[in-house]
């Protein structure tokens, strides 16, 4: 059978849903009961849902739940969390009562400038280039001032414009590189407009535009985090001995790019969960973070440990270009309740929640790593979920929660454990 078809976006999701079914599945009515299960009853929010992206045919939950007790600034902050893995909720929790009590999070918006650029072709004469940039420059402010009228009333705006020779690079291309600030907003709409504008502006006929579009690596827009104690406050048993393998282990990650990779991963963690949760872009995050990890030319840790007199301080520095107005910000129900929850945060403070999150996470991924093994504290989160794809009972799920209390958890412990209680009623 052809698994094509020509105008599916124009059917109707029940339509969809039939191509789909007869297509794939064999005409299986379960799996339309599965599809149909995760709809909406709630009639006006699922087709708010069915409008946020193309050919919608149910809705893919993940679970939203919150981390107390984080301490940022000396206020305190319950965290939204959106995210499938187990034990990252638990961990950010546990993590932001430990320093809580130890002078809580500090955290700092460094720099909020985001970039876009201009890509063209030009194989003409550099100086005539340059020349025409000059002269042209102010039209190409002009040109945008429609565009930017609101967001200059808000104290944002195109900050600068550049021409930048990248012929070392590529033969014949050339950028504008124009900086911006987008205010509580993330900016991608605006940032790009403004860019079709000033690419119409400085068009002619040797130069070939090739494209206009905003860059998700912001390095200029910044933001800092840390937390700090003395050494004998970090860890009950041998303080001094944690310290030290803490900050190995952050070197490791330095020196190691296989190592730096997960490492990072595990900040995304925090970071993802509460970029996803208040509505922003966390693909766009993901890929200026790690882009940032490799400025220097290696892929680094995104975090940095030090003792210095006796204090243990620990950081993290990371480009978030986010925003608290426009977008999904405006229309998902629980991205709204997300920032009130934060108490309507400015951009410049959900960067700064932001990055104590992944702060948080890679603190617990460290800590566990360098004393009882990250596995034990997973998988007894992860116990839940292999008890459930056993098919459990309840009792036979209590049973097995509490025959593990003080056992190793992995999964094939697991299966034998529940085969031995089903063979032995």
């Amino acid at each position: 059978m052809l698994k094509t078809v020509s105008g599916f976006s124009k059917l109707n999701k029940f339509e969809k849903i039939d191509w789909l079914v007869s297509t794939f599945f064999n005409e299986d009515e379960k799996i339309k009961r599965v599809l149909e299960q995760y709809w909406n009853s709630n009639k006006v929010l699922q087709d708010l849902h069915d409008d946020f992206i193309e050919n919608t045919i149910s809705n893919f939950y993940i679970p939203f739940a919150i981390a107390p007790n984080f301490v940022i600034n000396g206020k305190d902050y319950t965290i939204p969390m959106t995210i499938e893995e187990s034990s990252v909720v638990a961990a950010a929790s546990l993590v932001a009562k430990f320093w809580s009590t130890r002078g809580g999070f500090k955290a700092e918006v460094l720099s909020t400038t985001k970039i876009g650029q201009v890509h063209f072709m030009y194989e003409g004469d550099k100086k005539e280039l340059q020349k025409y940039f000059n002269l042209k420059k102010e039209d190409l402010f002009k040109a945008t001032e429609s565009i930017t009228k609101n967001m200059r009333k808000r104290g944002g705006g195109i900050l600068a414009v550049e021409l930048r020779d990248k012929t070392a690079a590529l033969a014949n291309y050339y950028q504008l590189h124009v900086t911006f600030e987008t205010a509580n907003s993330m900016g991608a709409n605006f940032i790009n407009s403004c860019l079709e504008a000033i690419a119409n502006e400085f068009k002619k006929d040797d130069i070939q535009i090739v494209m206009s579009i905003l860059s998700n690596y912001v390095p200029e827009c910044l933001v800092r985090a840390e937390v700090s104690c003395r050494v004998e406050e970090l860890y009950a048993e041998n303080a001094e001995l944690f310290a030290q393998k803490f900050i190995q282990a952050v070197q490791i990650a330095n020196a190691e790019p296989h190592r730096a990779v997960t490492h990072n991963k595990g900040i995304m963690n925090g970071v993802d969960a509460v970029v996803l949760a208040t509505g922003n872009d966390f693909r766009a995050i993901e890929a200026g973070a790690h882009a940032y990890a490799a400025r220097s030319g290696k892929y680094k840790s995104l975090t940095n440990a030090s003792i210095e007199n006796g204090i243990f301080k620990f950081w993290i520095e990371i480009p978030l270009a986010l925003g608290t107005v426009g977008g999904l910000t405006a229309l998902h129900p629980l991205s709204k309740l997300s920032l009130q929850l934060l108490e309507n945060p400015s951009a410049k403070e959900l960067m700064e929640i932001v990055a104590v999150a992944g702060l948080a996470q890679n603190f617990a991924a460290l800590r566990a790593l360098t004393t009882t093994g990250i596995q034990k504290g997973h998988m007894k989160m992860h116990l839940t979920n292999i008890i459930k794809q056993l098919g459990a009972s309840e009792d036979e799920k209590q049973f097995l929660i509490k025959y593990f209390e003080n056992k190793t958890v992995t999964h094939n412990a697991v299966v034998e454990a529940y085969n031995k209680l089903v063979q032995d009623k």
